[in-house]
């Protein structure tokens, strides 16, 4: 159970190039220098993170206690000897690693990208992409068509302000939400045994629009005290 990828209906969806966040995160799939993601929710939003920082070269993803304290304070203008007012350096001084990757992050709805993050971490994740200077946001897109070269055709905005562009990408990432997956629900249904009452369906099986791990905690901690 669980949640799979939704893939848009997009003509050319089938292009080797194309690849879902599922391939990229789990499988390991190797990504091109030039990438664009569909989707803007918090799955488009990490998995622009991630390729912005990862390189294909690397066998394995880094554990936490791996990763360069000092260099994550210099990013964030930390200064951990307190010489700087408020212990934070100037902005000019801050040096931002360069991405590692230029990435070109979509959605349809028009408005800013990554609105409805979570409110104590989405700033975070908003602010690392648009800080890189390595990340394009783009709102208010259409998803014509994939080429035979890979590339994606869209068009931007609306009405008479309609605008037409190929995105000459190496890779086109699919994270355009999730649909459920009740595959132990229906086999539990289908054995006509006393199992079936006994198997509830919670979190991104029961709902996987807009994946919320607190409505699954929420959901999780009650069928417990049932």
């Amino acid at each position: 159970t669980g949640v799979d990828p939704r893939i848009p209906n997009i003509p050319g969806k089938d292009h080797p190039n194309v690849l879902s966040y599922i391939d990229v995160l789990r499988n390991r799939a190797k990504v091109g220098q030039k990438v664009a993601v569909i989707g803007a929710g918090g799955i488009g939003f990490d998995v622009s993170e991630y390729l912005l920082h990862r390189e294909d070269n690397d066998d394995r993803d880094k554990k936490a206690d791996e990763v360069d304290v000092d260099e994550f304070l210099e990013c964030w203008g930390v200064d951990k000897s307190n010489k700087e007012r408020g212990g934070l350096i100037p902005d000019n001084q801050i040096n931002i690693p360069k991405g590692k990757r230029e990435i070109i992050l979509m959605q349809r709805k028009k408005g800013k990208l990554g609105a409805g993050l979570g409110k104590t971490t989405g700033w975070i994740h908003r602010s690392t992409l648009v800080r890189s200077g390595a990340v394009e946001m783009i709102t208010e897109v259409s998803y014509d068509m994939i080429d035979d070269n890979g590339h994606l055709h869209i068009t931007v905005g609306s009405d008479d302000k309609k605008k037409n562009r190929v995105l000459e990408v190496d890779n086109i990432i699919l994270c355009a939400g999730q649909i459920s997956k009740r595959d132990l629900e229906q086999a539990a249904i289908d054995s006509g045994s006393d199992l079936a009452e006994k198997v509830f369906t919670i979190g991104g099986a029961y709902e996987a629009s807009e994946l919320d791990a607190k409505r699954a905690i929420d959901m999780g901690t009650r069928l417990a005290l049932k």
